[in-house]
């Protein structure tokens, strides 16, 4: 056995492939679910359903369990620290030593935290590998020259944009950035860029030269290629090796169907 692995899962399909991959390698799964627990009762040994502000019950566990390792997996929807979400003790001690609430600034120090427990997080990358997105060609069409162009155009944006911790993808049309990404989410920039752009829009997702895959591994998926199809795009490109393609075989069937564009593209070759 691995021993136990603490999953703290979010939304989406990750934490279920997370757990899968964990227990087929011979962790013992204790999973905290924000939100539903349900995708994860079927593949984790102890489902514990917990929301953001509540942190000191999850430090409990993990000292109760007696777990040395912590992954993280899923979409945490942050905007209600904004809105006032109820916060234990442990919670505001951490937002309190946090120097901001930017997404990396709460995750280095509550990574502190576990550190000090005895408690690595690790790299998102060591379970779900198999889905990081190839080089080329995924599926529809061959980008045309234009497209091509706006995908030169969207890389470079995206990865400053990603640099400076904002977002990762970037809406472009004609050569202009439409829309960029920030906390509203992958799915919801589309919509907004493609409402802007119209019909041909390009989308590009990517990372930033110093992408920490204990925090967070870009993904895109069904629901980010329906994005794309309701706002008409010509092309959706994701950094090859640097992003998650779940769902893959539904996003070539729906790509082959309405003529989208899905490649993977090369970003900063000297970058992990």
């Amino acid at each position: 056995m691995a021993g136990a692995l603490g999953l703290v899962g979010g939304a989406g399909t990750l934490p279920a492939l997370m757990a899968r991959e964990a227990r087929r390698d011979g962790w013992r799964i204790v999973a905290f679910a924000l939100g539903d627990a349900t995708p994860l009762s079927d593949l984790a040994d102890r489902v514990i359903p917990c929301r953001l502000g509540e942190v000191g019950p999850v430090l409990q566990i993990l000292t109760q369990e007696r777990i040395r390792h912590v992954v993280l997996a899923g979409r945490v929807w942050k905007d209600e620290l904004f809105h006032g979400a109820p916060l234990d003790e442990a919670a505001r001690a951490l937002l309190d030593r946090s120097p901001d609430w930017t997404d990396d600034g709460l995750l280095r120090t509550a990574t502190s935290a576990l550190e000090a427990m005895g408690i690595e997080l690790l790299d998102q990358r060591r379970f779900l590998t198999p889905w990081l997105a190839p080089l080329g060609r995924i599926a529809g069409p061959l980008p045309g020259a234009a497209a091509r162009g706006d995908i030169e155009r969207g890389l470079a944006v995206a990865r400053e944009l990603a640099r400076q911790g904002i977002g990762q993808t970037v809406v472009v049309r004609a050569g202009t950035v439409v829309a960029v990404e920030a906390m509203e989410g992958t799915d919801e920039a589309i919509r907004r860029g493609s409402s802007l752009a119209g019909p041909g829009a390009v989308i590009v997702k990517a990372t930033g030269p110093s992408q920490d895959y204990r925090f967070d591994v870009p993904t895109v998926g069904r629901a980010t290629l329906a994005a794309c199809v309701e706002g008409r795009a010509a092309a959706l490109a994701v950094e090859a090796g640097r992003v998650l393609l779940v769902d893959r075989g539904a996003v070539e069937a729906e790509a082959e169907r309405v003529g989208i564009s899905v490649v993977g593209i090369l970003g900063d070759p000297g970058t992990d």
